[in-house]
């Protein structure tokens, strides 16, 4: 049954490459050789298996995002070898310790911090500083951005189009792991959107994407897209020399919902312009409610009363 393990196991990767985007396809083998098959080298599939499992990756500090990833792609295995009969149904339920985790705080520039990050960036164009921009201005995921050309960029409609993303994903190439940079579809069905641009951008952009062929990716330059690690590197040399908080790439598309929420855009059209799958993603991420937002909240509800 221990062979038999992984031979199942073999059997569900060539199964399930036809039927995922390569990157979730690089990601559950890379949690499926490095977690999984090690722990069923010398264990059998059981009833208690996946929960020993879950324990066993908690007990090793791994995070709990992790490990419920991992706890997936075992399910999926398992339920894969149940339906080809190599092992009878095997329960799948987990029981996780309930600890209460404080929400973490959204990171985002502050306002002067993103002034002045603007103010460099406008001054001093590149095409690197042009995809932070971007970023700022839009709210674009750094794979996004790396993936758009300057045909996305339509001026006279005054949209940016994003149909694509550029990621680096974990292969299995025989018996070694490799990187490769790969472009595809966005996030969700929801991550192709037109965003609208700023008059004041255009106005920016609009000499440099004359020169530019269509073709060319914005950030790069050339008709090859920046590997995303690239652009987050020179991004935080970047915040070092500008004396700005260390933030990761992610905080400019969280300054930008920020800066949306704080000056009281309906929450539908942000999270239409994030490109997130619900607007609840949205609630969940920016909406934070401070006390003197709850007290005008109830003197509001207190006049309604009165009236």
């Amino acid at each position: 049954m221990k062979k038999q393990f992984a031979q199942i196991a073999a059997l569900w990767k060539e199964d399930k490459r036809r039927y995922v985007k390569e990157s979730s396809y690089a990601t559950y083998i890379q949690l499926l050789n490095g977690l999984i098959l090690p722990f069923f080298a010398d264990r059998e599939p059981a009833a208690n298996c996946v929960q020993e499992f879950a324990d066993s990756l908690l007990e090793k500090g791994l995070a709990p995002k992790t490990v419920k990833d991992t706890v997936l792609v075992l399910k999926m295995v398992l339920r894969f070898g149940a339906a080809l009969g190599a092992w009878p149904h095997i329960d799948c339920k987990v029981r996780y310790p309930s600890v209460y985790e404080k929400r973490p705080e959204v990171a985002a520039l502050r306002v002067k911090e993103q002034l002045r990050l603007q103010s460099y960036l406008r001054e001093n164009l590149n095409f690197k500083n042009l995809g932070i921009l971007i970023c700022l201005y839009s709210g674009l995921r750094i794979g996004e951005v790396c993936a758009l050309q300057w045909k996305d960029i339509d001026i006279a409609a005054g949209v940016i189009h994003v149909s694509k993303t550029v990621q680096r994903v974990y292969l299995h190439d025989g018996d070694q792991y490799v990187y490769a940079l790969r472009m595809g579809s966005p996030k969700t069905v929801s991550s192709e959107r037109d965003i609208p641009i700023l008059k004041e951008f255009a106005t920016l952009i609009r000499p440099v994407k004359r020169m530019m062929k269509p073709d060319c990716f914005v950030v790069s330059g050339t008709s090859t897209p920046l590997e995303p690690r690239y652009l987050r590197d020179y991004y935080h040399r970047l915040l070092e020399r500008l004396k700005i908080r260390r933030l990761r790439f992610h905080a400019l598309r969280h300054s930008f919902a920020t800066r949306c929420i704080e000056s009281g855009c309906d929450y539908k059209t942000v999270s239409a312009i994030l490109g997130h799958s619900s607007i609840s993603t949205t609630l969940d991420l920016y909406v934070h409610p401070d006390t003197a937002q709850k007290r005008r909240c109830l003197e509001r509800m207190s006049r309604h009363i009165r009236a």
